[in-house]
């Protein structure tokens, strides 16, 4: 669920910066995720608790601006405060949807996403300005950062099967809106996924982008919740309120860059954990 909520702004944040190589970027960020997937979550120490909820909380301002621009574009920085609030206030409430729900819903997403990809392969471009430019390793790795966070599996069960798919769905969904668009008009706006099906001639499936953009926002920021409240307590509230006001403020791409290399350090800090038992036993 969190790959859909973040690839609504990532894939126009990472081609702007890395145009076709933002495919690269993917291809790194679903390799990085799959080696990784085995990594146990951090510890309890206090700089373990309090990155892993920034983690979270970065992730949620990512689909408040998500949902401020699709659901809400006239509104878009109040939508999105409102939602960092709302929604992931009533997952540190305990609000949880049944995970048949997610799964359901997750499958639905996958095969929504599987139309758009279908639909702007079969019709061809009006025309594209751009093409691919020599090797851009600093935009490779941007790329991978921004989305690393989304192709993560949330469990460990079948997490390897599950970062393949998570991978292929999102290199074909960044092929698709490049083959469509170009990467210029991929990366010039935050709301380029309602341009590519403007552009693919499918403008009736624009109410269907509007209720994914509800469901794959509000589902994982309803978790993201959750575990704000497990990992800092009533303390998380502050947090919050402050990812409701970096989603009302702050653009995407630092908010995309901020959740990129905070989740890096999560994996740091597991890797340090597991370690740390290793050697206890």
């Amino acid at each position: 669920m969190r790959l859909g909520g973040g690839l609504l702004v990532a894939l126009a944040a990472a081609a702007a910066g890395a145009g076709w190589w933002m495919l690269a970027g993917l291809v790194l960020a679903a390799i990085a995720a799959g080696v990784t997937a085995r990594v146990p979550e951090p510890g309890d120490a206090l700089v373990d608790r309090v990155v892993v909820a920034v983690a979270r909380l970065s992730e949620v301002a990512v689909y408040a601006i998500a949902f401020g621009a699709y659901v809400f574009p006239a509104h878009r920085e109040l939508a999105a405060a409102v939602f960092a609030v709302v929604v992931t206030g009533a997952g540190f409430a305990g609000l949880k949807i049944p995970t048949i729900v997610v799964r359901i819903a997750g499958v639905l997403l996958l095969l929504a996403g599987l139309v758009l990809v279908v639909v702007c392969v079969a019709v061809p471009p009006v025309g594209r300005a751009d093409g691919l430019q020599p090797p851009d390793f600093a935009g490779v790795l941007v790329a991978a950062v921004l989305t690393l966070p989304f192709l993560r599996p949330g469990g460990r069960e079948n997490a390897g099967l599950r970062v393949l798919l998570l991978g292929g769905v999102a290199v074909l969904a960044a092929f698709a809106a490049l083959y469509q668009l170009g990467a210029v008009r991929l990366g010039l706006s935050l709301t380029s996924l309602r341009d590519l099906l403007s552009a693919a001639d499918a403008d009736s499936l624009q109410p269907l982008l509007t209720v994914v953009a509800v469901v794959a926002t509000v589902v994982p920021a309803l978790a993201a919740g959750a575990e704000v409240r497990e990992r800092a307590g009533v303390p998380g509230l502050a947090g919050i309120a402050v990812a409701a006001v970096a989603a009302y403020f702050l653009p995407a791409l630092p908010v995309l860059v901020v959740a990129g290399l905070v989740t890096v350090i999560e994996l740091l800090l597991g890797v340090r954990a597991r370690r740390y038992s290793e050697k206890r036993e």
